[in-house]
């Protein structure tokens, strides 16, 4: 003896069933096929939208803390209220020996300029950076290198032109091995680079022109002057770690108040990073509450049917129970269609929320980072299916015990 859930003849009596109310099969099947594509498109969307963000962020570190010099806000040996100070290499150097959670660092020099090639020229920032920079900003190289610990070392006379401005100036050219005029001073061009993400440190690097600090602090007379010093935290520590050690030593260097907290400013990337994690957590939180709500009413739609398909066959179930048939039989009956209906619409739904995001995906590719990551594995995709069959399933579970306990006296008289 066959059983029901495989018997064929079974599974054509139930597309017959389906067929003979074609409205109310499609508007079921539509519900199913909208709440799995509505979940993947959600989960997906979610996914993208993340990465679209954190691409504005891409080789730019995330455990990163800046230190640099303010106004006094308290009076204090001698300097008075609203008194400048200046950072300096040596505090940089102090602060590198004290400091309990530096990992890489850099300092930073900045400078408006004017940059010259032949007859060519254009505005920017000159930067002075030291060869950490590129472990806590990574640049993209387009040609040659950057610079290096020997550059800073040896005080040399080069740099690297960010490509905005090396377009102005070169052209289809290749700007490496040519001098270009920085306010007035050459240097030899030893590498073309730029930026992937939009945040940036006193500027993007494809409008500005790279030099070893070293070499800034002495072309532009800033002595041992330093803009402001930036650097990365290791694992399992932040930049906020090392506040307390550096506002000790340069205390004590430079006469501020140990309560003057706007003598010395900090910045502490982590913290702005930490706040868009939890932004990322809301919504793909909340992408999950509406699909579920999709996946619920999808669940009730089929209950409902079910109930509906119950009471519309009590009659028939009566007969079939009369002329032999066995309660799992009509259960099954009843489950299978329950089954069939969650299957084929689940599995459309979800091929067609992955079609509309890869869709997105194409889109939003980036040449440089490449996709946004809308997309769903086809481990999530299994998962909306497997939900929709298991609450599919039971929710039809209630209306086939129902049909199951028809008694068939009972049922033959029902209209």
């Amino acid at each position: 003896m066959k059983i029901a859930l495989f018997d064929p003849e079974n599974w054509r009596e139930i597309g017959a069933t389906l067929a003979r109310n074609k409205t109310r099969t499609f508007l079921t099947a539509f519900g199913i096929f909208w709440g799995t594509a509505m979940l993947t498109m959600l989960w997906g969307g979610a996914n993208g939208f993340e990465g679209i963000m954190r691409r504005n962020f891409a080789g730019f570190a995330t455990n990163m803390g800046a230190v640099f010099n303010g106004t006094r806000s308290i009076s204090y040996k001698g300097f008075n209220k609203g008194s400048y100070w200046n950072l300096t290499t040596e505090d940089v150097e102090k602060i590198r020996q004290v400091a309990p959670a530096i990992e890489h660092s850099s300092v930073v020099n900045s400078r408006s300029a004017t940059f010259v090639y032949n007859d060519k020229s254009k505005s920017g920032s000159a930067m002075g950076i030291e060869a950490d920079y590129t472990n806590i900003m990574q640049p993209v190289v387009y040609e040659g290198r950057f610079i290096n610990a020997t550059d800073v070392a040896g005080r040399r006379k080069v740099a690297v032109v960010g490509r905005n401005i090396a377009n102005e100036l070169f052209g289809s050219e290749s700007g490496v091995g040519k001098y270009v005029s920085i306010n007035g001073i050459y240097f030899l061009v030893v590498g073309i680079a730029g930026q992937t993400s939009e945040a940036s440190i006193s500027g993007r690097v494809d409008d500005s022109v790279i030099l070893p600090s070293s070499t800034f602090q002495t072309a532009f007379n800033w002595g041992h002057a330093v803009g402001f010093l930036i650097y990365t935290a290791p694992q399992g520590k932040t930049p906020s770690d090392n506040e307390a050690a550096i506002r000790r030593v340069l205390g004590s260097v430079h006469s501020i108040h140990p309560d003057d907290e706007r003598a010395i400013g900090f910045m502490d990337i982590s913290e702005t990073f930490g706040m868009i994690d939890k932004v990322f957590l809301g919504i793909g939180l909340l992408a999950l509450f509406v699909g579920a709500g999709s996946l619920l009413s999808g669940i009730i739609g089929i209950g409902n049917i079910m109930w509906i398909v119950v009471k519309e066959r009590t009659h028939e179930f009566g007969i079939r129970r009369a002329i032999g048939a066995k309660p799992l039989d009509i259960t099954v009956q009843v489950l299978s269609e329950s089954i069939l209906l969650t299957l084929v619409a689940g599995v459309a739904g979800v091929c067609f929320g992955c079609l509309v995001l890869g869709v997105a995906d194409k889109v939003t590719v980036d040449p440089m980072l490449g996709a946004a990551g809308f997309q769903t594995t086809f481990t999530t995709a299994m998962v909306i299916v497997g939900l929709f069959f298991v609450f599919g399933t039971l929710a039809g579970t209630l209306p086939a015990i129902k049909a199951m306990k028809i008694k068939p006296i009972e049922a033959l008289r029902d209209k």
